[in-house]
């Protein structure tokens, strides 16, 4: 439902709140002046970004973490774990969750459900989030630093695809000897990276590594995304001391399947919303704020509040190692080298198809185990 009739299901002590909180000038006995005198106010851009700055950057991520979501319905329990966890650094200022769910209420923002099967969810205006888009681009982007066209850039487009094939015909065609532990042997390893068509040097064996991913630990960032998708995809088989493909990954190779890319996106998100709850609303800020070639340092800036630390990563890390080089990966993202900004950012046609059109709901995340450092 949109807000209009929202407001018209609220009782009137929520209505007066609302008022109160846009500084209506109406009579306050009147439910309908008061719907007329809210709807006013609210339509107003000056009064609805007013009411956006004024938000803590805890309530910026409890707003995100609803907007982006299919649905428009939420439990109380689960309203009060989204606001738990906009929470980032324990604070003794850290609000009640409650009474950030009641200032969003005070705001117009939530209402509670009229029927007797959802009295006791919440609502959210399905015309308002158009509306916090448009606001948060702008404020999101008023610092940002742009940047003419870069004289070369670096654009993966579809190379992924094109490389998971690559990692596949390689098995097939090879024997894959595994150590005791399930890593490969280092000649194998270099074989293999020699025939992607994008190039990672091996992971240096004495240095401890943090990631997100079964064969992290062994493999670089791209070709361990890519063996991942392969294992979860039962392309692979991992058998005792040896690596082999299923009967399904034999019949990719023979008849030369390609992936479809929007397959593999979705997969990225599956991989790694479990690090970054909010990983999909962060891909669509970088698409919205990316649309001209920007500095990635300025939008980093921008976007990192929204990122929540996960154990050994920072949000910067996040930002840089997990998501942006990841987009790249992916064609999602071309990235240029300006003279004075340094990194240059470009959100691709191709990204713009993909992500507009994917969702994954929380359900559907990869539980994956997360190694600890090597004890000194």
């Amino acid at each position: 439902m949109n807000l209009a009739e929202m407001l018209c299901y609220a009782d009137i002590g929520q209505l007066s709140r609302i008022a109160n909180t846009y500084d209506c000038k109406c009579n306050g006995h009147s439910k309908n002046e008061l719907i007329q005198s809210i709807l006013a106010q609210v339509g107003r851009k000056d009064v609805f970004e007013r009411e956006l700055g004024a938000l803590r950057t805890e309530d910026i991520r409890f707003l995100n973490s609803i907007m982006f979501e299919m649905r428009d319905m939420f439990s109380l329990e689960e309203l009060i774990a989204r606001a738990q966890q906009s929470h980032f650094e324990p604070t003794g200022e850290n609000r009640n969750p409650r009474d950030m769910i009641a200032n969003f209420k005070h705001r117009g923002w939530l209402f509670n459900g009229h029927s007797q099967t959802t009295k006791y969810l919440f609502h959210f205006p399905q015309d308002l989030k158009k509306r916090f888009t448009d606001a948060m681009v702008r404020s999101f982007g008023r610092n940002l630093e742009f940047a003419d066209d870069p004289a070369v850039y670096r654009d993966e487009q579809r190379l992924i695809v094109d490389d998971l094939y690559n990692l596949l015909h390689y098995i097939y065609h090879n024997e894959i000897v595994l150590t005791s532990d399930g890593a490969f042997y280092k000649r194998s390893l270099l074989q293999l990276l020699d025939r992607l068509l994008i190039k990672e040097e091996p992971v240096a064996r004495s240095a401890w590594r943090f990631g997100y991913g079964r064969k992290y630990r062994d493999l670089p960032d791209r070709l361990s995304f890519l063996y991942d998708y392969c294992y979860y995809h039962d392309y692979v088989d991992e058998q005792p001391g040896r690596l082999a493909l299923t009967d399904k990954g034999v019949q990719a190779v023979l008849e030369g399947r390609r992936e479809n890319l929007a397959d593999v996106y979705r997969f990225w998100l599956k991989l790694y919303k479990g690090p970054i709850p909010n990983l999909q609303s962060l891909v669509f800020w970088i698409g919205k704020l990316a649309s001209d070639w920007v500095g990635a340092k300025s939008l980093s800036a921008a976007l990192c509040p929204l990122i929540r630390p996960f154990y050994y990563d920072s949000p910067e890390s996040i930002f840089e190692q997990r998501i942006v080089r990841m987009m790249m990966h992916l064609g999602l993202l071309r990235v240029g080298e300006d003279e004075e900004l340094g990194k240059t950012l470009l959100f691709t046609k191709l990204g713009e198809s993909i992500a507009s059109g994917t969702y994954v709901p929380d359900e559907e995340t990869i539980a994956l185990p997360i190694d600890s450092p090597p004890i000194a």
